[in-house]
């Protein structure tokens, strides 16, 4: 199937629309917003140029199943998911923050850490870890959301001092964190997988904290097989993971870290391929259950019109 990287369309009701890195967003009455996950792809704050067939279709259905397993611990955004490709949800003020949590040194924490900074994000680390080592309790990292550009790392006491998140709604974002954490742990435990670290964002709507965007997918989420861990860790191999990661570690392996100057290897039908099947297998780990590629001639057509029915049903 081609891959979705573009959408444009004029919905019922709509006000205005958004294009991130990866989801076009429409809002809608100023009530609503629609979140379409395209196959564009993403790795240092650059978006790749050519889309993965599926992953659009992963990523919406990962975070579905999650905002549905967790909507007990708080409520979420979502009020449908009307395509393979597509959300509708209620529109919140967002907060200006992204909640980075990690239970283990990984990734962007262990660089910093093998660089020599012993503080990430005002956290204290102790000295001795290893990259991949179990940090002794989940820390919460958190980053700033920029609207171009990269993300910056900022403690709590930063986002209060500036008055970016009051203390009080602050240490609910951090309950509420920890304890989604906690709940994505467990079920990927039941799976085989580890989760490494993750990322969640939470808006504000008729006074209610409510938990937005996707959650657990593997563009926000790392994850380790928990078979052969502990081997891997001791003798200093890398881990198997089902992650974005594996793109990241692709690019720089081929000269690429979105530095001025650097150019994105080509993605060539084998490489987008194996991008696709490395999507797809975390969906089948992580939710237990046979992925279905939705076949399609004209996939856009079929996201519009799933998205302007349940519109005009709504209204």
């Amino acid at each position: 199937m081609k891959a979705v990287t573009k959408t444009d369309v004029q919905f019922p009701g709509q006000v205005s629309k958004y294009v991130g890195k990866v989801r076009d967003v429409y809002s809608i009455d100023d009530s609503y917003i629609v979140m379409v996950a395209t196959d564009r792809i993403s790795a240092f704050d650059v978006v790749l140029p050519e889309g993965i067939p599926y992953k659009g279709q992963v990523l919406n259905q990962i975070a579905s199943k999650f905002l549905d397993l967790t909507e007990d611990i708080i409520p979420n955004w979502k009020v449908a998911e009307v395509d393979p490709m597509a959300t509708i949800g209620l529109r919140c003020e967002p907060y200006k923050v992204e909640m980075v949590v990690r239970g283990y040194l990984a990734g962007h924490a262990w660089r910093e850490y093998k660089a020599g900074k012993r503080t990430l994000c005002g956290v204290a680390l102790p000295d001795g870890l290893r990259e991949n080592d179990r940090l002794p309790e989940p820390i919460i990292t958190p980053t700033t959301k920029a609207a171009e550009g990269h993300d910056e790392d900022i403690s709590r006491e930063e986002i209060i001092a500036r008055g970016i998140v009051p203390a009080d709604e602050y240490a609910e974002l951090e309950r509420y964190t920890l304890a989604l954490f906690q709940r994505g742990t467990e079920i990927a435990a039941k799976r085989g997988l580890i989760l490494v670290d993750t990322k969640y964002e939470f808006g504000r709507k008729d006074g209610r904290i409510l938990l937005m965007d996707e959650i657990h997918t593997p563009d926000s989420s790392r994850y380790f097989y928990a078979d052969g861990y502990e081997e891997r860790l001791e003798r200093g191999e890398r881990q198997r993971q089902l992650s974005k990661e594996f793109v990241r570690e692709w690019l720089m392996a081929n000269g690429f870290q979105g530095l001025e100057g650097q150019k994105v290897p080509e993605m060539t039908p084998e490489v987008v391929s194996g991008i696709t099947d490395r999507y797809v297998e975390l969906y089948e780990h992580i939710t237990g259950e046979k992925f279905e590629r939705t076949e399609c001639d004209d996939v856009l057509s079929r996201i519009y019109a799933n998205i302007e029915g349940f519109i005009k049903r709504m209204r």
